[in-house]
């Protein structure tokens, strides 16, 4: 009887194995969406702010969207993708033959989807045995964002800065104020510097005043006289041409940067203007670089 288990065992790992094969090729062309989340991935994104205990759940398998530490291991559907993986994979889909009761597995949940702390190998043989839901222990980390079950890690960067925008504006006032709506960011977090940028320009701004000057004309003066000038330049110089995969807003930030920085090493006052080519300069693509970047993305998915 045990050989018969083993026999069932083998062949269902087998079966896996070809599904994430099959996964495999179908996504050869965006490769991310066969990959498991890591769950250090999604917090360093999100940045939960706490987590609760919720006890003994029922989570329905799909659900569970990634791992805390196993998620190289297993494919999208948490199929395996090595052979290594056979012999601890075998042993939990004989316990589902022989109906042993195995303990519940741990769980992480943010925004709505799972992350396995301990059971993978379960979760895949439960997934593959066609089951619904799985008995689990659950802890929860805060968070305002829903995260989908097939969202990839960039996908949920993008999630994450349409938040911050829908934020930022809201509180800024900002669409109101200047009419402009494409104050856009490839990375999460950058409207905080933003935010940081008009909180020092309103406090100089009151240097020169006897009574403290309301937000939304700090907003507006900050807009006026240092957004407005630095995305000139950005157009003028033609420095977006030289960072293809970044935007204005995303320019205006590190122009800034790197204008602090010029003025901290030579102690003495740098252009605007002079510190936007110099950062274009640097750090910027020129035409054989962005061919050769194409080149190496295409070879990639290859």
């Amino acid at each position: 009887m045990p050989d018969i288990y083993a026999a069932q065992a083998e062949d269902d790992f087998s079966r896996a194995r070809v599904r994430e094969l099959l996964s495999r090729i179908s996504t050869m062309l965006d490769p991310d969406r066969r990959k498991l989340l890591s769950l250090n991935d999604v917090r360093s994104v999100l940045k939960p702010s706490g987590e609760s205990y919720k006890g003994m759940q029922v989570v329905q398998l799909d659900r569970i969207v990634g791992s805390e530490g196993r998620y190289r291991d297993f494919a999208q559907g948490f199929l395996p993708r090595f052979d290594h993986l056979k012999t601890r994979w075998m042993r939990v889909d004989m316990a589902h033959y022989q109906d042993i009761t195995l303990p519940p597995i741990t769980l992480y949940e943010i925004g709505g989807a799972y992350f396995v702390r301990d059971g993978n190998h379960r979760v895949s043989v439960a997934r593959m045995q066609g089951s619904f839901a799985i008995d689990a222990e659950v802890v929860s980390l805060s968070s305002e964002i829903p995260l989908a079950p097939d969202m990839t890690i960039e996908d949920l960067k993008k999630a994450v800065i349409g938040f911050e925008k829908s934020v930022f504006y809201r509180e800024t006032r900002m669409l109101e104020l200047t009419g402009y709506a494409d104050l856009d960011f490839t990375a999460p977090g950058q409207y905080d510097v933003v935010m940081n940028h008009i909180l020092v320009h309103k406090y100089y701004l009151n240097e020169r005043q006897e009574k403290e000057i309301p937000l939304d004309d700090a907003i507006l003066s900050w807009w006026r006289t240092v957004y407005e000038p630095i995305r000139a330049i950005i157009a003028e110089e033609r420095i977006l041409w030289r960072f293809p995969d970044r935007t204005v807003s995303d320019l205006y930030v590190y122009v800034v940067k790197h204008w602090d920085q010029l003025k901290r090493k030579y102690g003495i006052p740098v252009p605007l203007e002079s510190a936007a080519k110099d950062f274009s300069a640097r750090y910027g693509k020129d035409l054989p670089a962005r061919l050769r970047e194409v080149f190496r993305k295409i070879l990639k998915r290859e």
